[in-house]
């Protein structure tokens, strides 16, 4: 025999290649097994099948490859196997999309740990999408089969029928994925709920706002995500109306993106700061097997002042609502303080409500704040209005307070065929909150009979007058049906046979027992002929088991009808943030948008507006408060009068005797012995009566420590040292150990808490300084004017210096008063004017504390450090000053006086360079103009340009005799 042609082997294997390609696996060009010839018709059939989520004979599920297959070698006569294949593809990956989607759903939904509401409401949005796309299957098969014309359905009709439901399938696919990261179904996953949440919403958000302009062919998408975005932001818009209208944190699963301190509570001073704090979110933990877009940086943003400035973390907050996140915040503490303050004070009433729509706060009831409406409920008819008619709601809820309330608007809401206010209209008639016709005001009420009126009675106390019955289901779902049917309640009752009398015929008696011995002989007849054989106390029990059944099972014998695709909210009766919310999602999911507005108009017109009018209200209602009944601007000015040194002689006793002590150099380091000088000041006042209780005022002194942390011996409790030296041996800071503390009332301590009190007890420890000053200059120029029969330059040259001392030190003092005392004040109760909540209020409070202590150069800051520096020298040689004036006027030898002279002239020159720096300093800080107000400072210390001229070139330092005759001798040369 001879050998076979031998064919190149490269072409072999492109040959063979191309044969496997067109023709897949088994023998080439054989004549196909006839057992596997199918016709179109069972093709089409399967299909429909696998779109259902079911296997058949044609095509399986691949439980290794997670995918529907179609049986190997499958084939039909008028088709080619690649054409074949070809179509059903489509068809496969579509159930193949639709499955996983199943799959991910039942994960979630028998996870090990109980899913937070917001996946849970995503991954029932889901379902109810994927039980459309598979009725849409089915459809088609019932229509197949029910098809009498005698048409083959073909698969490229199928097809072309079924384009929407394969590529919905695949769009849900995408959306399931992108919204559920992967690492949620690890073992080990440490995702939270917030950030779960947070990634869900966010991404819906997201992939609603890139599809939302897309036009022509694209409206499902819209409608699919429009839906499943209502759907999942619901549980946490409940969340959200808790928490703004009850001032209630309902967040078991630790959704929402704050938490509360349990360790603090309402009626702390640091409730306000560290009661609910934002919670924060690990944004690199989503991004871990997640295909959606990272929105890290997309996050509200806020900045951590411990850790320092430009170092920043995302708060858990979503993006819709993150602009108005401090206020959400903010308004339901506000909310707490206004509830928990009638128990603590003598005020009228308990909190019963507070909402910004008009409601009375006693009328109102818990979940029904906005014209009846809850939050979730009034968000789902502003979104039925505006995407299905471009109607704006808020406006109608807004201009017309409560739609209850105004007959006009009922009856053109009640005539009008929109979608919304038919939603509105059937949810306010099943609230009852306006008056609609009785079930027995239809001629089926009975009107006749004791028997009947009794019955109709107990079922109005029992089970029709509530909105869910626990104890009889039935009767829950069945209520519509009865108020309906109002003739059949009589047939239904069966309570009247629950007290059969029971059976005693003497007739059968005898018949069973007639044989025995000693039978007694009965009266004939019931037991009800000669009355009962019971006492009193067991016709009672029996009369209570028998109303007690009748309000149990007042109908035994009624079962609920039964109807395919009903939905529950539509079974039972009406429930709050259920029924209305179903609607509406049942009813986006049918209809044929008139616009696809962005997202953002979507929240802010159905959700933030309304967040925002009651962020407001509670802003007000607060404020109303805080001034009104709180006074808090009365204690304002309390504060104002005593760490400002604003009351003329309210400390004006206890100064001048801590003035003494320091000049005497007397220790004063007993508390005890300072608080009593302290209330004796306060109560010798006429000012005094600004204070409540006189003990709110308290004086103590604080104690050094080294670096060790060991306490070292105040300036306060030195020893007497030899007068000349008595008053330097404290200084001027001997007063910083000084600290007043004034107990602020609560609630105004959450404004004028323990910092602020601090920041105040900076301010006053300088004005002190001041007053100090001026106080020894005040009593060296006594001593002066006694003296003046001295020598003539050397009294006229100590007159110079201490007119140069008390000039800045009264210039200085009026620059304080002026811009401190009266206009911080003035912008203080400006802001307060124009605050709208008690945020804005502590906020205005803060900047008022900054802008005293930049004005007393207190503030942690370099260069008002070097200034403040200077100042206290200055003030500090004031003090030099008084001290050489003292031994001067108890006759020093010459040798002092001649010491005398050069301190009085170190003092000088010293004076004269910290006045050049300082002027250069303000005039420069004011000529950048970072802060006009030193204009007034410039102007009073260089007054009539002694030390500098208007170009801003400093002069040169005169000598004492220039100096005086620039002064004029008149007022320097006075001898009388």
């Amino acid at each position: 025999m001879g050998k076979p042609l031998c064919y190149d082997a490269g072409n072999s294997e492109v040959s063979q290649g191309l044969i496997s390609k067109m023709y897949g696996d088994g023998i080439h060009f054989a004549t196909p097994i006839s057992s596997l010839r199918t016709n179109e018709l069972r093709l089409v059939g399967s299909v429909l099948q696998i779109l259902q989520g079911y296997s058949s004979s044609l095509f399986y599920w691949d439980q290794n490859g997670n995918s529907f297959q179609a049986r190997s070698g499958i084939y039909v006569s008028h088709l080619s196997h690649t054409s074949l294949h070809a179509i059903i593809n489509q068809f496969m990956y579509a159930a193949t999309c639709l499955q996983l989607i199943e799959i991910v759903v039942n994960k979630v939904e028998k996870s090990a740990r109980l899913p937070p509401p917001t996946l849970r409401a995503f991954a029932s949005s889901v379902c109810s999408w994927l039980k459309r796309w598979r009725d849409i299957a089915l459809e088609e098969e019932m229509r197949i089969s029910k098809d009498d014309n005698g048409t083959t359905p073909t698969l490229l009709g199928l097809a072309s029928s079924l384009s929407s439901l394969c590529s919905g399938a695949e769009s849900l696919l995408q959306i399931v994925h992108g919204a559920i990261p992967q690492v949620y179904f690890e073992s080990d996953s440490s995702l939270s709920a917030s950030e779960l949440t947070l990634h869900v919403l966010d991404y819906l958000y997201k992939k609603l706002d890139e599809v939302c302009l897309v036009r022509g062919g694209e409206d499902e998408d819209y409608q699919m995500l429009l839906h499943l975005f209502i759907g999942s932001i619901l549980p946490y818009i409940e969340g959200l109306d808790s928490w703004l209208f009850e001032g209630t944190l309902d967040d078991p699963y630790e959704e929402m993106f704050f938490f509360a301190n349990r360790a603090v509570s309402v009626d702390k001073a640091d409730f306000w700061e560290k009661s609910y704090l934002l919670r924060q979110v690990r944004c690199q933990i989503l991004d871990i097997g997640c295909t959606a877009p990272s929105c890290a940086s997309d996050h509200a943003s806020v900045i951590n002042e411990k850790k320092g400035v430009g170092q920043r973390e995302s708060i858990s907050c979503p993006l819709f609502i993150k602009d108005i996140a401090k206020s959400i915040v903010s308004a339901g503490k506000s909310l707490q303080l206004i509830r928990h303050i009638p128990m603590t004070s003598s005020g009228e009433g308990n909190y019963c409500g507070i909402d910004g729509f008009g409601s009375s706060n006693k009328v109102v009831h818990r979940g029904e704040s906005i014209a009846g409406l809850t939050l979730s409920e009034v968000f789902c008819v502003s979104l039925a209005g505006l995407v299905g008619h471009g109607d704006h709601i808020f406006q109608y809820i807004a201009s017309k307070q409560k739609v209850e309330s105004d007959d006009c608007v009922i009856e053109s809401v009640r005539s009008s065929e929109k979608a919304w206010c038919k939603f509105l209209v059937d949810t306010l008639l099943e609230k009852r909150l306006f008056e609609t016709k009785s079930p027995y005001a239809d001629g089926k009420a009975f009107c006749n009979g004791k028997e009947e009126n009794m019955f109709a009675g107990l079922v109005n106390r029992c089970p029709l007058s509530r909105s869910f019955c626990q104890e009889n289901p039935v009767t829950t779902v069945c209520q519509k049906i009865l108020s309906k049917n109002g003739d059949a309640w009589k047939t239904l009752n069966l309570s009247r046979n629950l007290c059969l009398p029971p059976l005693n015929d003497e007739v059968l008696r005898k018949a069973i027992f007639g044989g025995e011995r000693g039978s007694t002989s009965p009266a004939k007849g019931t037991n009800y002929t000669f009355g009962f054989r019971f006492g009193e106390s067991e016709y009672l029990r029996s009369q209570d088991d028998s109303k007690m059944l009748q309000m149990l099972f007042p109908f035994p014998t009624l079962l609920p009808s039964f109807e395919d695709d009903l939905r529950m909210s539509e079974l039972l009766p009406f429930q709050k943030n259920s029924t209305l919310p179903s609607r509406v999602l049942a009813w986006v999911q049918y209809f044929e948008p008139r616009s696809t507005p962005l997202p953002v108009i979507i929240v802010q017109e159905c959700l933030t507006a309304y967040i925002q009018k009651q962020v407001d209200f509670i802003g007000r209602h607060i404020l109303s408060k805080l001034m009104n009944d709180w006074k808090l601007m009365d204690e304002l000015a309390v504060l104002r009068a005593i760490y400002l040194l604003g009351s003329g002689d309210l400390l004006q006793h206890f100064l001048t005797v801590i003035f003494n002590k320091l000049d005497k150099g007397e220790t004063w380091d007993d508390d005890f012995e300072l608080n009593t000088i302290l209330q004796e000041s306060v109560r010798n006042s006429a000012d005094g009566v600004l204070l409540s209780v006189p003990d709110s005022l308290i004086v103590s002194l604080t104690k050094n420590q080294d670096l060790n942390g060991n306490e070292q011996p105040s300036m306060a409790s030195l020893p007497s040292t030899p007068r000349q030296s008595r008053a330097h041996s404290v200084g001027m800071d001997g007063l910083d150990l000084l600290q007043f503390t004034y107990k602020v009332s609560w609630p105004l301590e959450l404004i004028a808490n323990a910092e602020a009190i601090k920041k105040y007890n900076q301010v006053m420890g300088f004005l002190l300084k001041v007053k100090r000053a001026k106080f020894v200059l005040d009593k060296a120029r006594r001593w002066m004017w006694k003296g003046r029969g001295c020598a003539a330059n050397n009294y006229k040259h100590h007159w110079l210096v201490e007119q140069k001392l008390l000039h800045f030190v009264d210039a200085f003092h009026q620059y304080v008063m002026d811009r401190v005392y009266h206009n911080a004040w003035r912008e203080l109760c400006e802001g307060m004017a124009a605050a709208r909540s008690l945020d804005e209020v502590i906020e205005v409070h803060e900047l008022y504390l900054l802008s005293i202590q930049r004005q007393c150069f207190v503030v942690p800051d370099k260069l008002w450090a070097l200034i403040a520096t200077r100042i206290n020298n200055i003030l500090g040689l004031a003090l030099d000053f008084y001290s050489i004036q003292l031994t001067l006027s108890g006759g020093a030898v010459s040798a002092i006086k001649a010491k005398c002279e050069m301190e009085v002239d170190r003092i000088e020159k010293q004076f004269d360079d910290c006045i050049a720096f300082l002027l250069r300093v303000l005039s420069f800080k004011l000529n950048v103009g970072h802060f006009p107000h030193l204009a007034d400072l410039v102007t009073r210390i260089n007054y009539n340009y002694f030390y500098m001229s208007d170009t801003g070139n400093l002069r040169t330092l005169p000598s004492s005799e220039n100096v005086t005759s620039r002064l004029g001798k008149a007022f320097l040369g006075r001898t009388d």
